[in-house]
């Protein structure tokens, strides 16, 4: 049954304003557009929405519905690639000048056309249409429809478009709004600090008390580095030396809380015993894979602007408050307490004693394993020496080795060889 277009346009629109305000996912939305438009009488069999993304990696993320099963959420990144293909797309036009384009697919190719059109010409389309949708902002993002039909979209069809693409965008624009919440929290912050933030913990205070494994690194000879370097020459070695921590950390289960200066905070908090012996472990081994890959880094460096990178890695482990501390208008979610504060004595340690990862007795405590103890030290606001370990330096033989200590130095040893070759 094919309806008349501003009743087909009325019911989509009623739908928009209601029911479709509470779908969360955007491939959901669009196919049950596309689907409220077909059962209208209009001969959608292509829909997607475009939308600009405030995100470090992603320009722009578009989700795709084609009427032979196609359902596809597809990013595109901040790349030389991507802005080609953007340069030669009518979403640009959408974008910048806020206006439709309408592409009439001829069945062979004519000069000037845009790049999409060729491949829409091979998968048998016949008419495509891009329209803007209008953004609070002042912003303009895409809607596009493309059709199979013989005779391509009607007036009729086009006026319905047109209908219903504001209140399409209001949607996408609360959609958007939240997702870019969420993303310049996780980047800022953390994907958990992040996670609380948008749940309402917001107070001052605000927080709870967790267990978890505390990860301090830094970098050797910062200090002479950010003296000597130029200042873009040293923003690229910490670049590389923070993608390399961050990337590890993240790799194994762990959440990087905090870059202060050249340090990096991480945590791999854990809820109970064979937890906490799990997240050591995925700890140790992040600790490992960061020193491998500032090795790799070093390897390959062939700038003598930029120096080779060494790194001191402490572990340790225990409750600590994961919340919000600071100012009145300025807070800062972070981890507190005397086990972070001694993970990052620790550190200063390695960095005096010349190693790369230093653990504590807690961690050797978890790990039921204590081989490999480097010494007891007093370190700066604790009144008992403190006991650290070394995993690269096992005082016994490897038949005395407990398995959790071979493991770490087999791997390191193992990985080292590999490179080598």
């Amino acid at each position: 049954m094919v309806l008349e277009a501003p009743l087909v346009a009325a019911d989509v629109v009623q739908w928009l304003y209601s029911d479709a305000v509470e779908l969360k996912d955007s491939l959901e939305l669009i196919e049950q557009l596309a689907g409220r438009l077909r059962a209208g009488g209009v001969p959608v069999d292509r829909a997607t929405t475009a939308i600009v993304l405030l995100h470090p990696n992603v320009r722009a993320e578009a989700s795709v519905w084609t009427s032979d099963g196609l359902r596809e959420l597809r990013r595109y990144p901040a790349n030389q690639e991507s802005e080609e293909v953007y340069l030669n797309s009518p979403v640009r036009i959408v974008y910048t000048e806020g206006r439709s384009v309408r592409c009439r697919i001829a069945p062979d190719r004519v000069p000037d056309e845009f790049g999409i059109i060729n491949d829409l010409r091979q998968e048998g389309y016949t008419d495509y249409i891009a329209l803007p949708l209008p953004f609070s902002d002042g912003t303009y993002k895409a809607l596009t429809f493309a059709t199979k039909a013989p005779g391509g979209f009607t007036p009729g069809h086009i006026s319905i478009f047109e209908s219903v693409n504001r209140p399409l965008a209001l949607i996408c624009e609360l959609r958007t709004l939240r997702r870019t919440a969420e993303t310049l929290l996780d980047t800022y912050v953390g994907a958990r600090a992040g996670g609380r933030v948008l749940n309402g913990s917001i107070q001052r205070g605000d927080g709870e008390w967790i267990s978890a494994i505390v990860s301090f690194a830094d970098l050797r000879g910062f200090t002479r580095l950010s003296n000597d370097l130029p200042a873009d020459k040293l923003i690229l070695l910490l670049n590389k030396y923070f993608g390399a921590m961050t990337e590890a950390v993240e790799a194994h289960g762990g959440e990087v809380l905090k870059f202060i200066g050249d340090e990096v905070m991480a945590i791999f908090p854990y809820e109970s015993e064979g937890g906490a012996r799990d997240a050591a472990r995925r700890a140790l081994s992040a600790a490992r894979e960061t020193t491998r890959r500032i090795e790799a880094i070093n390897r390959n460096n062939t700038c003598s602007y930029t120096p080779s990178m060494r790194v001191g890695i402490s572990l340790h482990a225990g409750d600590v408050f994961f919340g919000n501390v600071g100012g009145e208008n300025r807070l800062d979610f972070t981890v507190i307490g005397p086990v972070v504060n001694l993970a990052a004595r620790i550190a200063e340690l390695a960095k005096d004693l010349d190693k790369e990862v230093l653990v504590s007795d807690a961690i050797a405590d978890i790990m039921g394993c204590r081989q490999g103890i480097f010494g007891s030290y007093r370190v700066k606001g604790f009144d008992d020496p403190v006991s650290v370990y070394s995993p690269h330096l096992v005082t016994e033989g490897p038949e005395g080795w407990c398995p959790e200590a071979r493991a770490f130095v087999e791997a390191s040893t193992v990985s080292r060889a590999l490179e080598a070759n």
